[in-house]
C-alpha cells in the first residue's frame, strides 16, 4: 500500500505541483486549501505524514499542529514556511511540527524529510536492530556495565544522568521531565545510545533526517540549540558538547 500525505498548501501553484511530484514519487497524495479542509481531512481518513503550509487563510499550519496534538494525534508533520528566522521555527517546533522546510525549497529535499519522518514511525525490525551493520553506532539494547556511561533495557536507556522512556517517549533529567518534539526526541535518543561517542554531522543527518544537507546546513546546529536549552540547568553540567570541526558528543563533565 502507497503512504499517505496529508497536503495543505493554499497556494495553487505550489500546491499542484507538490502533488504531483508527490504522487509521482509514489504517495497516495490529498492536497486541501486551507487548514479547515486539513483538519476535517485528518479526522476523516488520518493520513500516515502531514505536509502543512504555515501560513494560511483562517485555520493556519500551526493552528492545525496545536490542534491534532491536543487531540492526541502523533501523526508525523512537516511544515513548509516562508518564515526563516528562529523565533518562527522554533513556533513551529513547539506548536508540536516534527520538521521543517524553508521556502523556496528543493522539492528532492520534501522528498528527504518525508522519508526521515515515515522511517522513524515504522515498525522496528524483530532484531530491533535499525542502524546498518558495522556502522559503529550503538541502536540495539546494552545491558550496564561498569565502564560504560551508558545503560539500557528494551524500554528504557540512560546515561549522563537522562532517563529516557522509549515506549511513552518521556525524558527526564533528574526528577525534571522534559517536553521534547519527535525531532529532539530523535536526536537525544541517538546521543544518549552513544553517549561519550563523538558523532559527526553527517552520520547524525543521515540518522535523523535521512539525509546528509551538506556543510552549509545550519538545521542540526538550530536543532542541538533547542535541546540545550531545554536539557541545561544553572549549576548543573552542560550535556551536549560541540567538537568543533567533528561534531557532538553527550556527556557528564
Amino acid at each position: 500500500m502507497p503512504q499517505t500525505v496529508l497536503l495543505a498548501e493554499d497556494d495553487r501553484a505550489i500546491r499542484h505541483a507538490l502533488e504531483r511530484a508527490l504522487t509521482l514519487e509514489g504517495y497516495q497524495v490529498t492536497a486541501v486549501a486551507d487548514g479547515v479542509e486539513a483538519l476535517a481531512q485528518a479526522h476523516r481518513t488520518p493520513p500516515d505524514v502531514l505536509l502543512l503550509d504555515v501560513m494560511m487563510p483562517g485555520i493556519d499550519g500551526l493552528q492545525v499542529c496545536r490542534v491534532l496534538r491536543a487531540e492526541g494525534d502523533r501523526t508525523p508533520i512537516l511544515m513548509l514556511t516562508a518564515l526563516v528566522e528562529t523565533a518562527d521555527r522554533i513556533a513551529g517546533l513547539d506548536a508540536g511540527a516534527d520538521d521543517y522546510v524553508v521556502k523556496p525549497f528543493d522539492v528532492e529535499e520534501v522528498f528527504a524529510r518525508l522519508r526521515a519522518l515515515l522511517r522513524r514511525t515504522s515498525p522496528v525490525p524483530a532484531n530491533g536492530v535499525q542502524g546498518a551493520p558495522g556502522d559503529g553506532l550503538r541502536d540495539e539494547p546494552h545491558s550496564s556495565s561498569p565502564s560504560s556511561p551508558y545503560s539500557s533495557s528494551d524500554k528504557q536507556i540512560s546515561a549522563a544522568g537522562l532517563r529516557m522512556d522509549l515506549q511513552a517517549r518521556r525524558v527526564w533529567r533528574g526528577t525534571r521531565e522534559l517536553e521534547l518534539t519527535r525531532t529532539e526526541f530523535e536526536l537525544l535518543e541517538l546521543l544518549v545510545r552513544n553517549a561519550g561517542i563523538v558523532l559527526d554531522h553527517s552520520t547524525i543527518y543521515d540518522r535523523i533526517w535521512g539525509y546528509d544537507f551538506g556543510p552549509g546546513s545550519k538545521n542540526l546546529a538550530v536543532y542541538v540549540g533547542y535541546l540545550r536549552r531545554k536539557l541545561d540547568e544553572p549549576g548543573a553540567p552542560q550535556l551536549i558538547h560541540t567538537v568543533r570541526g567533528v561534531g557532538y558528543v553527550l556527556r557528564e563533565d
